[in-house]
């Protein structure tokens, strides 16, 4: 997504202490500390029959950064980080601390900074995505044009030694694309990148489009959504989590109290991992107690 890094701003110091009280860690206290989280060094899956690929399961716990400068002391067991902008080095990192790391891979919008944005021809780019400047809906029915292209950004992924993909803008059709965009299109696109994902050993989590989850659930390997708390749908997602299989729950409206008070109690009641974030996707974020 087109975002900026723009430095996050952290919690005054008396809410950081009640924070703390309660279990919780600011980025603005884990910020220049070292954090041991109990996990064994990761060795990078071969690729892997359906079956026996690594799946995260429900509650483990999920930090998401994107921009702004990179900040590993964060306690938790999966990293997902930007594919293009992460190197192999950071990745193999943290495996040596036990995480493992998602690359986020855009197969839904063209965007037009990234590396391989020429191999877009001007037929497949539909209508701007109004969310973030310099992105544009894609024809995903085009599939000669855009398989091979995000079959290479899966192989960069797995190259990279990344242990799955979070493959953002999978729900084209619900929006205005500028293209024609059925159900059923969309739901074969989507299938196609949780099985090009599979066939490289690489997990792959549903990205959104809780309007598809009955069926997306037997293609994906578990779920990432955004702001189902505030919307109301979380529960679209027990599917997942009723089998045992992680659901993270990203949100980001500003009030930390109403995350700590009304958000993280419906989450454990949905067997959720919920995380409260910047928008521009900075390392700041705060986690429900233990």
């Amino acid at each position: 997504m087109g975002i900026g890094a723009i430095f996050a701003r952290v919690a005054p110091a008396a809410l950081a202490a009640l924070l703390c009280a309660c279990g919780v860690l600011p980025l603005s206290l884990s910020k220049g500390q070292d954090v041991t989280v109990p996990l064994v060094p990761v060795a990078p899956d071969a690729a892997s029959p359906l079956g026996s690929r690594w799946i995260p399961t429900a509650g483990e716990s999920y930090q998401i950064q994107y921009s702004g400068k990179l900040d590993l002391s964060v306690a938790a067991q999966i990293y997902d980080l930007d594919m293009f902008d992460t190197p192999a080095s950071v990745v193999k990192k943290l495996h040596g601390m036990g995480r493992r790391v998602m690359c986020y891979v855009d197969v839904g919008t063209w965007e037009r900074w990234r590396p391989d944005a020429h191999d877009f021809p001007k037929s497949v780019l539909g209508k701007p995505d109004g969310h973030w400047p310099g992105e544009r809906w894609l024809d995903i029915r085009a599939t000669k044009i855009l398989e091979p292209i995000m079959g290479k950004r899966l192989d960069l992924c797995k190259s990279k030694g990344f242990d799955g993909v979070d493959p953002d803008n999978l729900d084209g059709y619900q929006n205005r694309t500028g293209f024609p965009l059925t159900y059923v299109e969309q739901l074969a696109y989507d299938t196609w990148v949780a099985d090009a994902a599979h066939k490289r050993g690489l997990t792959a989590d549903q990205k959104g489009d809780n309007g598809q989850v009955k069926d997306l659930v037997k293609a994906f390997d578990f779920a990432v959504v955004e702001q189902c708390y505030v919307q109301g749908w979380c529960k679209q997602f027990d599917v997942y989590s009723n089998a045992n299989r992680l659901v993270v729950d990203v949100e980001y409206y500003s009030n930390q109290r109403r995350f700590l008070r009304d958000n993280c109690p419906e989450a454990a009641k949905n067997h959720d991992t919920a995380i409260l974030k910047k928008l521009q996707l900075t390392a700041w974020i705060l986690t429900c107690p233990h």
